[in-house]
């Protein structure tokens, strides 16, 4: 077998083998509920990107670790509206391209954007320590709020949110990446799950849902 054909082979398996964690991400995913949820998603209002659930659902407390070393729990986000965003501060690709698409799209609201906090959950508590984490999100936005927790209280709040996240080894053998759910959850100001904002994103379009969020009067 010459080197070429070993190489072919390697690619093929590091190919199979993203594929199958992504395929797993999907999996856990809908049988977290996510499919049912969309399907009483309401028609009136619905978003460009993703779907507004029928009804807010809402989200107990927990207890992560904020980018200022302090403890941050769902009464941190109380009284605003929430976009939530999870990944690790060594994503290569996905995370800097969507935390850059929320920067821009939070941008065109003008002062309006202000009343939407952007909230990025790192499910890498072993690298991402909270200074890390505080440099990593203020690189993109002076506003943006960044947090993290041990792994079971990360698996919890997934389970809340509907993300999953899943460690694997990178394909030399040395060090390891994450992955993990790329959707955009969206809470309201009592903390309530509202919707979903589903990739790929585009920046108009996320500019435009933010507009009808921020809009809606917040039910009882």
């Amino acid at each position: 077998m010459d080197r070429t054909t070993r190489l072919d082979r390697g690619s093929v398996r590091r190919g199979l083998s993203r594929f199958a964690a992504t395929a797993m991400i999907a999996a856990v995913t809908l049988a977290l509920g996510l499919s049912a949820w969309h399907e009483h998603a309401e028609r009136a209002g619905a978003l460009v990107s993703g779907t507004l659930l029928r009804e807010p659902r809402p989200v107990a407390d927990f207890v992560l670790t904020g980018d200022d070393g302090r403890p941050f729990t769902r009464t941190d986000l109380a009284g605003r509206w929430t976009v939530v965003f999870v990944g690790y501060t060594h994503c290569a690709d996905v995370c800097p391209t969507t935390l850059s698409h929320l920067k821009a799209a939070r941008s065109r609201l003008g002062g309006e954007g202000e009343r939407l906090t952007v909230l990025f959950v790192s499910v890498d508590p072993e690298r991402d320590t909270p200074d890390s984490l505080r440099r990593y999100v203020r690189y993109f936005d002076q506003g943006f709020r960044a947090a993290t927790g041990t792994v079971e209280a990360l698996t919890a709040l997934g389970r809340q949110l509907g993300f999953v996240f899943f460690r694997n080894s990178a394909a030399d053998g040395e060090g390891y990446g994450i992955d993990h759910s790329a959707e955009l959850m969206l809470l309201d100001p009592k903390v309530r799950l509202v919707g979903y904002l589903i990739p790929p994103f585009r920046i108009e379009a996320l500019a435009a849902d933010f507009e009808t969020i921020l809009g809606k009067r917040v039910a009882p």
